[in-house]
């Protein structure tokens, strides 16, 4: 039962921080949104004892957006990292000052790294026949 409650607690804590994403969360969101980048990917999905920004379940790849906090939690985020590892999720990183910063450039690569990920660990191509 005290499982159960525990995953009950995170889809909540979840659904909160769907709620109240920041700004660069957002922007993010609109790119992989709806399969646009050809991979389904879920917002603040919980996985064990984390909640993950952005996860393709397809390509277990998480995508993290990075604020000023994280470089403070540098050891808790590589710990994360590893237990995701573990499961076979490969963590992405951006960091969120970068989202504001020659906005155009700096999406168009990341949104393409993060497709050549997707393909290489599902195995798929995102859009068949391009």
């Amino acid at each position: 039962m005290q499982r159960n409650a525990k995953n009950s607690e995170r889809i909540e804590t979840a659904r909160t921080y769907r709620k109240e994403a920041g700004v660069s969360e957002r922007i993010i969101w609109e790119f992989l949104r709806g399969r646009r980048i050809g991979f389904k990917f879920r917002r603040q999905h919980p996985i064990g004892p984390y909640i993950l920004d952005f996860y393709c379940d397809e390509a277990l790849l998480c995508v993290e957006v990075d604020g000023e906090q994280h470089a403070l939690r540098a050891e808790r985020d590589a710990k994360r990292d590893e237990y995701l590892l573990e499961l076979g999720v490969l963590t992405y990183r951006l960091p969120s000052i970068g989202i504001f910063e020659e906005t155009s450039q700096n999406m168009t690569e990341w949104l393409r790294q993060i497709g050549e990920l997707c393909e290489t660990k599902s195995g798929r191509r995102a859009f068949p026949g391009t």
